[in-house]
């Protein structure tokens, strides 16, 4: 019993040893066990920082002190990187003029939750956020085997994207005081493409006259503004009578605002917000249905019953989708519901296109051309003529 005391008592002052701080022959350093405290004041209180060597120590109260007399230091955070992401998106308000659409934030959540928390570790602080660790998280990104497919360099990029943008958030907020994320390089890697995947794919004149005949009745005149005009289907559903314009020389449809995810948004870009001319038979079939609307210049043109907005993805399912196999067979085999539904072109281009169609966003789907030649004539009478 009296060696096991002797020997706890031993560990005891051992312990006691290595938390006492032993003064270095550098003022503001000191040795405690196998370690180093670095402490210096700033702001009016005492600071400390940890080192493994004598020379660390002495590079951190140097660092630590330059700033000080610049005005320049910060207290480190102990955030960690995770953490700070998860409060970063849901307050994040962007840097643009035109604001920060909710729907970005949903994509930036799900950007976050499928690459970014799945690579880094829950325990990363913020502050050790290097260069060299978003370039692993790159690394990782085009790495195949960990993906278990192969990623596009624009997907990579998209999952960049608000990582970066904490990071830049967090520098102006003091967090940190540099920003890992300035130089980070991304890939651009070789691609092999057949000719024929440059061409764009689009819907004949045929097939959209066989959806038109197979879509639903109260759903055709809709169909053919999204082939006519090569509106967004979250643009044409948020049509309000104000915004439709078809008597007068210049019939048209004013495009300023979509729905999307049952939120009401302004267009995503300074291009969005525009006006697209009509062929008159459309002007004419549009000014019917006007007249069939109760009053209201907020009244939608195209709605469900009580006049509520449409669901984008059931009308999707309901106009776009050929319902029958022999329907499917006759129309073409169709990838998916497209964002846009357009024409292939009646004519060639122009060769000096209107602003509208040069600025025309990207799609994701199937591509087709607009239809504004015809329009542009005011004779023509849409695609939903006979």
């Amino acid at each position: 019993m009296h060696a096991k005391g002797t020997a706890a008592g031993a560990a005891a002052v051992a312990r006691a040893d290595e938390r006492k701080l032993v003064r270095t022959k550098t003022p503001g350093i000191y040795r405690r066990g196998r370690s180093y405290v670095v402490i210096y004041r700033a702001g009016g209180r005492q600071r400390k920082e940890f080192a493994q060597t004598l020379d660390e120590a002495r590079r951190i109260k140097r660092e630590r002190e330059t700033d000080r007399d610049r005005g320049e230091l910060q207290e480190r955070t102990t955030i960690t990187l995770r953490a700070y992401l998860e409060e970063w998106v849901e307050r994040y308000r962007g840097q643009g003029r035109r604001g920060f659409r909710e729907s970005t934030r949903e994509e930036y959540r799900r950007l976050l939750t499928r690459y970014a928390y799945e690579h880094f570790s829950e325990k990363l602080r913020l502050t050790d956020v290097t260069p060299y660790r978003l370039a692993r998280f790159v690394d990782w990104l085009c790495d195949e085997v960990a993906q278990g497919r192969r990623l596009s360099d624009s997907t990579v990029a998209n999952a960049v994207i608000p990582v970066r943008a904490a990071l830049a958030t967090a520098q102006r907020e003091g967090l940190i005081r540099h920003n890992p994320a300035v130089k980070l390089a991304l890939p651009h890697r070789e691609q092999i493409r057949e000719d024929d995947e440059d061409e764009v794919k689009t819907l004949s004149r045929r097939q959209v006259r066989q959806l038109l005949t197979r879509a639903p009745e109260e759903h055709r005149l809709l169909l053919e503004v999204l082939a006519s005009c090569g509106l967004r289907v979250s643009e044409a559903i948020a049509l309000q009578r104000r915004h439709v314009h078809v008597d007068g020389a210049r019939p048209h449809l004013k495009i300023r605002r979509a729905i999307v995810k049952r939120r009401v948004e302004p267009p995503k870009t300074k291009h969005g917000r525009r006006d697209v001319p009509l062929a008159a038979g459309l002007a004419e079939r549009l000014r019917k249905h006007l007249a069939s609307l109760r009053a209201g210049a907020e009244t939608l043109v195209f709605s469900a019953a009580g006049g509520s907005a449409l669901d984008p993805d059931n009308l999707r399912s309901r106009m776009l989708k050929a319902p029958r196999p022999q329907d499917r067979r006759a129309v073409g085999r169709l990838p998916h519901a497209p964002a846009h539904l357009r024409l292939a072109p009646a004519r060639p281009r122009r060769q000096h296109r209107p602003a509208l169609a040069r600025a025309r966003p990207p799609l994701a789907g199937i591509h087709a051309e607009r239809l504004h030649a015809p329009a542009a004539g005011g004779g023509g009478a849409g695609v939903g003529a006979s």
